[in-house]
């Protein structure tokens, strides 16, 4: 019986910590839902219908990956679908922004997977330390490429031949 009760009790932490967010996971989900949220009045806030509204309104001034978070909920004149219901309905119960896009997140998977671009300092970043798509990413903002680089150290070597073309204010 002993050991029964601990197994459920594992299996329910366990279920817990795979559905709760990660830290730097739907950043641009939770940002735009807590801007949003605070910019409702209390009398926006009790009905759903006006979250709606309020919402498409809100997504025609967002650009970037704001604008592909209010296309994936259905908040934009060219969204494919819509599922702002499951945004509406939880801030008319003021949930909070995180628990609102754990919701989304199983509905939509892609909402958690839009992330800010980082802003990468080359004079003082270790390009070892980045990941290969951040060092893609260096080379496509130079509008440059690495014919054949394969391998992660290809990329840094790159990096390293066209720093001096790119980094100039230095001098």
């Amino acid at each position: 019986m002993r050991l029964a009760a601990t197994v459920v009790c594992l299996a329910v932490a366990l279920a817990a910590s795979v559905s709760a967010l990660k830290p730097d996971e739907c950043e641009v989900c939770i940002k735009v839902v807590q801007r949003f949220a605070d910019s409702l009045s209390d009398k926006t806030k009790k009905d759903t219908q006006a979250i709606e509204r309020e919402f498409k309104s809100y997504c025609k001034d967002l650009r970037g990956k704001e604008n592909r978070f209010c296309y994936y909920l259905g908040g934009l004149e060219e969204s494919a679908t819509g599922i702002l219901g499951e945004l509406s309905k939880p801030l008319s119960w003021s949930m909070p922004a995180e628990k609102i896009c754990e919701k989304l997140k199983k509905k939509d998977v892609q909402i958690c997977d839009l992330r800010y671009d980082k802003t990468i300092d080359l004079k003082t970043v270790d390009l070892k330390k980045l990941k290969v798509r951040d060092l893609k990413k260096i080379l496509n903002d130079w509008d440059e490429e690495c014919d054949g680089c394969l391998e992660k150290t290809d990329f840094i070597k790159r990096i390293e031949e066209l720093k001096p073309k790119y980094m100039r204010e230095d001098l």
